[in-house]
């Protein structure tokens, strides 16, 4: 395999992150030459303090030169979309209360987020959290999740799941095994969890399981270390974790997908060479690279890539595995709707806002036609 052709091989296996509202000389050269298979944006993305016929004009033409730089007709176009102050579009796109205050409507409010999504031409959001909302003190998860209890969270997720799935958006479930508990930020460093198995199969393990059964196409890993059943690696890179629990006992036959490297949780061992490998071998398919971090983000990107080359160069990561990981990267984005940009009505945006507001209520200020269709 040539060295480009290896390198390239990597892209079929990142999600990458865009600089701003513009392609840059490092965006198109990230692009060009791994050619990633999906782009996940953020807030910087989109055109801060502009009408909105004139930030769409903007943020298609981004999106349109993503794709011809990465020559790819079919590509994953990702979003952390979850509601409450994980939301990045500015207005007039719907700003959803957090999940926990989603209650019955969550299937509801999933279908409009995806409307609007569509719109964006984006066909993966990172969603439902699965995580539960067990501690207080969680400076992370806390509201994010749709309940305190496992059959809460549970059937929050599943609804919202399966509001995203009707609506023609795919959907993952994150973060796995569960960041509920922690007390820690793994944006921010990596945080420890005392669980046993049985604890896991007894609480955090229920709302994955859930999903899983309501055949959920992505799951995302949470980078934190459980020392009672890996006390080597955080969940991202332990073989027990997903290829032992999700995949062989849980029975998880799709894409595992990392959270983001450029968090300092491990953004230090992505920066050691065979950390791509173990990831890929504990049973990791695709990787996420925001980009986020404040310097050297392009060095970093090509490292990670370079890492993955090496490693099948030297044995240490089987062709095998890889062709195993990218198959079902390529069933999924064989069923991944590719979808125009194009701009919403106001009568749908004003709905869907009246339905925000009806989630931030008790009772419900609105009762019927609060969601738009989907064209």
């Amino acid at each position: 395999m040539a060295g480009s052709e290896a390198i390239q091989s990597f892209g079929h296996h990142l999600i990458v992150g865009i600089s701003g509202t513009t392609l840059n000389d490092d965006d198109k050269r990230i692009l060009n030459e791994l050619k990633p298979v999906g782009v996940i944006l953020y807030a910087k993305n989109f055109r801060y303090g502009s009408h909105y016929e004139d930030w769409l004009l903007i943020y298609q033409n981004m999106i349109d030169q993503i794709r011809q730089y990465a020559e790819r007709d079919s590509m994953f176009i990702t979003i952390d979309h979850e509601g409450g102050n994980v939301h990045r579009p500015y207005l007039p796109i719907t700003r959803f209360p957090h999940a926990f205050l989603l209650g019955g409507r969550s299937r509801e409010v999933a279908t409009a987020a995806a409307v609007e999504l569509k719109s964006l031409g984006i066909n993966v959001s990172w969603a439902p959290v699965a995580d539960i909302f067990s501690n207080p003190n969680n400076p992370i998860i806390g509201p994010r999740a749709f309940g305190t209890t496992p059959e809460t969270a549970a059937t929050g997720a599943r609804d919202y799941y399966l509001g995203l799935h009707e609506s023609g958006v795919i959907g993952c479930a994150k973060h796995f095994p569960g960041h509920g508990d922690t007390s820690t930020d793994s944006h921010l460093e990596l945080p420890t969890l005392n669980l046993t198995i049985k604890e896991l199969r007894e609480r955090e393990l229920i709302p994955f399981k859930v999903l899983i059964d309501e055949q959920v196409p992505m799951i995302m890993t949470a980078h934190i270390l459980f020392p009672n059943i890996d006390p080597d690696v955080p969940a991202t890179l332990s073989q027990r974790i997903l290829n032992g629990i999700l995949r062989e006992e849980l029975g998880f036959g799709g894409v595992i997908v990392s959270d983001d490297l450029d968090m300092k949780a491990v953004s230090d061992m992505y920066a050691k060479s065979g950390t791509v490998a173990r990831t890929l071998n504990a049973g990791c398919d695709l990787f996420i690279v925001s980009r986020n971090l404040p310097s050297s983000s392009l060095e970093r990107t090509f490292a990670i890539a370079q890492d993955f080359v090496n490693s099948l160069s030297n044995g240490s990561l089987e062709e095998r595995i890889v062709e195993a990981a990218r198959m079902r990267i390529d069933s999924l984005l064989a069923i991944t709707p590719q979808y125009l940009v194009s701009s919403l009505d106001k009568d749908t945006l004003v709905r869907h806002s009246e339905l925000a507001i009806a989630c931030s209520f008790h009772k419900a200020v609105v009762t019927e036609n609060v969601v738009g269709q989907s064209s």
